[in-house]
C-alpha cells in the first residue's frame, strides 16, 4: 500500500512477490531472509511503479477520433501552391539577385561564402538579400490577389 496506494494493485503485486518469490529462493541462498525480502518487495514494487510509466495510456476523446485528412490535404495543396508560386516570383528578379537569393536560402550559404563565391562586396550582398527578400514579399502578395 505505501508504494502503489491502491488495495487491488497491492494485492497483485503481494500475488506477483510470492510468485517471484518461488523462483528467487530456488536460485539464491538467503542468510537474513527478513531484510532481504524487505528490499526485495521494494524493488518488485519500484519495478511495476515504472512499468506502469512507461506504459502510460491517454484517453482518447471524441475530438480524437476524426479524421484530419482531408485538412492535411488542403494544407499540402495550399503550400505546393505557395511554392509554385515563390519559385515563379524568384525568376522575375534580376539574374544577380535571383542568383544571391538562391545560394542564401535554397542553398542556405552565409554572407561570407555568397562574398567569396560571386566577388561582390559583404554590404552588397546583405543589400541583394535584403532587396530580394523585400521583391519576392511584394510578388507573393500581388499573386495572392
Amino acid at each position: 500500500m505505501k508504494y502503489f496506494k491502491d488495495e487491488d494493485t497491492s494485492k497483485d503485486a503481494v500475488i506477483g512477490i510470492y510468485e517471484s518469490l518461488l523462483l528467487k529462493l530456488s536460485t539464491h541462498v538467503v542468510d537474513n531472509f527478513k531484510p532481504w525480502l524487505y528490499v526485495f518487495a521494494r524493488n518488485y514494487c519500484l519495478m511495476e511503479l515504472r512499468k506502469a510509466k512507461r506504459n502510460f495510456t491517454a484517453e482518447l476523446s471524441e475530438d480524437h477520433m476524426y479524421s484530419e485528412e482531408f485538412e492535411h490535404l488542403d494544407n499540402v495543396l495550399m503550400k505546393e501552391k505557395q511554392l509554385n508560386t515563390l519559385e515563379k516570383c524568384i525568376e522575375e528578379l534580376g539574374d544577380t539577385q535571383q542568383k544571391i537569393i538562391r545560394l542564401f536560402y535554397i542553398e542556405e550559404k552565409c554572407y561570407h561564402d555568397i562574398v567569396e563565391q560571386t566577388g561582390f562586396e559583404w554590404n552588397k550582398v546583405r543589400s541583394m538579400v535584403q532587396n530580394g527578400r523585400r521583391n519576392l514579399k511584394l510578388c507573393m502578395e500581388q499573386n495572392e490577389a
